[in-house]
């Protein structure tokens, strides 16, 4: 198999259609990633309370006081609760039905296919499978067939597959969530950096792209501070900050501003629309991050010079 692709020709290798075949499969992986890495994050979270519950040290120097009893066994309770948990991360358990438990085989798990041939319906309970689940699939496919027919077969494109699947997986986290894991922002932050220094962004050198990710970062900081102090209320969670930081590390400084400015744009339109069908209630919290990555996903696809002439900045 090894051998037979390697006498593939590049532009077959890296054609939309077959860019767009793994991204199906890189998509079915990102189902589990938003699924999964929540929930992880949540152990962890849980964790750091019963490690602060039991640091008597700490409680002494915060109250000037001895803990009462109870905190420790407080702390003891959570850490046999995580003790008895199964082991959950990217790769292990294996995936299983949400109602009954059913160990989902490996026909039953073909990329969209699979949602079709099953209609949509576990195996063995009949439960409803969300048609999230093949959607996500067939929105990673055309994101990469898109970089595909974007920067042609060239190893460029894999490289902003990449950086477009993490930017979905962060919006649908996000979304769900209203949470922007350090384990996928940092990475695409840093990744970005390398990329600038390894002359891998055309247009994007190293100094544009530390001064992108200091521009990024910086702006919404100070957009949150501003909104604190005049409200003192918390308009937007550090995550954005980094989210931002990271695109503004893969396209350049001059990149900010049009993120946000489409990022906006495609927030109206998704606010105008939950409206109108009454899912956006009173009160209701609406996360940035999943509008943040539309945005960059729109820059980079349209390319900055495009998106400067729509905005009349060119």
């Amino acid at each position: 198999m090894a051998a037979w692709l390697a006498g593939l020709p590049l532009d077959a290798l890296l054609s939309p259609w077959a860019l767009a075949l793994l991204g199906l499969a890189v998509g079915s992986f990102l189902n589990v990633v938003v699924h999964r890495l929540p929930l992880m994050l949540e152990r962890q979270w849980w964790g750091d309370v019963a490690a602060q519950l039991g640091d008597d040290e700490s409680f002494r120097r915060t109250f000037s006081t001895a803990p009462p009893e109870r905190l420790a066994l407080a702390a003891s309770g959570l850490e046999k609760f995580l003790a008895a948990l199964a082991p959950l991360n990217l790769a292990r358990p294996a995936s299983r039905c949400p109602s009954c438990g059913h160990r989902i085989r490996w026909h039953e798990n073909i990329p969209v296919l699979s949602w079709l041939a099953l209609r949509g319906r576990c195996s063995a309970c009949a439960s409803r499978i969300a048609a999230r689940y093949p959607l996500v699939e067939l929105a990673t496919a055309a994101l990469f067939a898109g970089f595909a027919w974007r920067f042609g077969a060239q190893p460029a494109a894999l490289i902003w597959c990449a950086v477009g699947a993490t930017l979905l997986a962060l919006a649908l986290i996000d979304w769900d969530t209203t949470v922007l894991p350090d384990a996928l922002t940092l990475p695409l932050l840093w990744a970005g950096l390398c990329a600038a220094a390894l002359g891998w962004l055309p247009g994007v050198g190293l100094e544009q792209s530390v001064w992108g990710a200091v521009a990024g970062y910086l702006s919404l900081w100070c957009v949150y501070w501003l909104f604190k102090l005049a409200t003192g209320k918390e308009g937007m969670g550090f995550g954005d900050f980094k989210l931002l930081a990271a695109l503004g590390a893969w396209l350049g400084w001059q990149a900010i501003l049009p993120v946000v400015l489409m990022a906006s744009i495609i927030g109206a339109l998704v606010g105008l629309g939950m409206k109108a069908t009454g899912a956006l209630r009173e009160g209701r919290f609406v996360p940035f991050g999943p509008f943040l990555a539309g945005g960059g996903l729109v820059v980079i696809w349209a390319g900055l010079p495009r998106v400067l002439d729509w905005i009349g900045w060119a």
